[in-house]
């Protein structure tokens, strides 16, 4: 039997509190500075490349984009916001985006400090391949027997 995995609607609240969007909105009010603005920038192109995207919070708070598994979860840090991809490793990427966790056999990241302008048309590209990816891999998965 298959388990039927349902996402909240962004917006929606449950018996456990804000919704993941929600909490997200407020972290990018908690900010109120540079990397709030970024973060929110970042989070409108995932909308933007992905309007299927499921946002989710997780690891005491931290933004995650999901579609068939995680695209990226959104970091910030003093200096950065951090946007790293779960499967980055696994992704081309022709604009070069990449610039962190790049040792590694799995995810890539991508730091952003401030007053760095994002390559809008690269980051949805890279967006859209991971969620390819994702799909491809949930394809492949065989139905678990009960």
């Amino acid at each position: 039997m298959k388990k039927v995995v349902t996402a909240k609607k962004t917006g929606a609240k449950d018996a456990d509190g804000p919704s993941p969007s929600r909490m997200i909105d407020g972290r990018i009010k908690e900010l109120g500075d540079w990397r709030g603005e970024t973060l929110k920038r970042i989070r409108a192109l995932i909308k933007e490349a992905d309007p299927e995207v499921v946002e989710e919070w997780k690891w005491r708070g931290v933004p995650v984009w999901e579609h068939d598994g995680i695209i990226c979860t959104g970091e910030t840090y003093k200096a950065v916001v951090k946007l790293t991809f779960a499967n980055g490793a696994a992704l081309d990427d022709p604009a070069g985006l990449f610039n962190s966790s790049l040792d590694g056999n799995v995810r890539r990241a991508i730091d952003i400090p401030e007053g760095t302008e994002i390559n809008e048309k690269a980051l949805k590209a890279l967006i859209r391949a991971a969620v390819a990816l994702n799909a491809s891999k949930a394809r492949k998965k065989p139905a678990k027997k009960s």
